[in-house]
């Protein structure tokens, strides 16, 4: 029996409602069911939380691993480290049932996304953007149908193009990927450059995603040092001071 109490410890708010609630609605009435964890103690309400962080990653992360159709061991991977980094290893072992679950489930795409959309934050909405495109580039390739439904994930929750083309830039190395990351044209000025930069640095930084976590926090240093690199790199082949 999965004993989902422990493993959505950080408690639940929007999540536990709507389609994503229904999703793991199974799992829920089992461990309620056991006694497990009662009502009180999911914490309903109030903004998102780590577990409604916890649960969108997952049920995203199964529609991007199902979307060329194969599901590989490099994808799981990624999540298990991610997971791991989070919860004990028996935590870890729950929430993979759970994964496995969803992974033979449809997922309701488009209610999940607009639930998403109404009730998470834009700075949690990259993150979660940037761990999808993580788990797409596992394997040393991110596919055409997993671009395609990340796209149609981040266009979904209320993402912009350019917020999308950021972070794919992240993970998809073109000639202009640099400026992509900074969400600009090659055309672009010194000024406008680093008027960019500043805005990137406020919406992606750190910070506003600290309460979720260390380890997320970790993630989203990492996606703000490349964001760092991309302007660095700009600077160098300008000559900007």
């Amino acid at each position: 029996m999965v004993k989902l109490g422990k493993w959505i410890g950080g408690g639940l708010g929007w999540a536990f409602g709507g389609p994503i609630g229904a999703l793991l609605g199974f799992f829920i009435g089992s461990f309620l069911d056991t006694a497990t964890i009662s009502t009180k103690s999911l914490k309903v309400g109030g903004g998102t939380q780590r577990g409604d962080f916890m649960l969108t990653f997952l049920i995203l992360s199964a529609a991007v691993m199902k979307a060329d159709r194969v599901v590989k061991k490099s994808e799981l991977e990624f999540v298990k480290r991610f997971l791991r980094s989070n919860f004990s290893e028996a935590e870890t072992k729950d929430a993979l049932i759970v994964l496995k679950e969803l992974l033979e489930k449809d997922i309701p795409l488009d209610d999940v996304c607009m639930q998403v959309r109404r009730n998470m934050s834009n700075p949690l909405k990259l993150q979660i953007l940037h761990y999808l495109f993580g788990i797409s580039a596992a394997d040393g390739i991110v596919h055409k149908d997993e671009i395609t439904i990340i796209e149609q994930i981040a266009i979904k929750i209320g993402l912009t193009q350019h917020e999308y083309k950021s972070v794919m830039s992240m993970f998809v190395q073109e000639t202009d990927s640099a400026y992509e990351i900074l969400g600009i044209d090659k055309s672009a000025s010194d000024d406008e450059i680093k008027k960019a930069y500043r805005s990137m640095a406020i919406k992606h930084h750190p910070d506003k995603v600290a309460k979720m976590g260390e380890d997320i926090e970790n993630a989203a240093k990492k996606k703000f040092q490349t964001i760092n690199d991309a302007y660095n790199k700009i600077k160098k082949e300008r000559g900007i001071k």
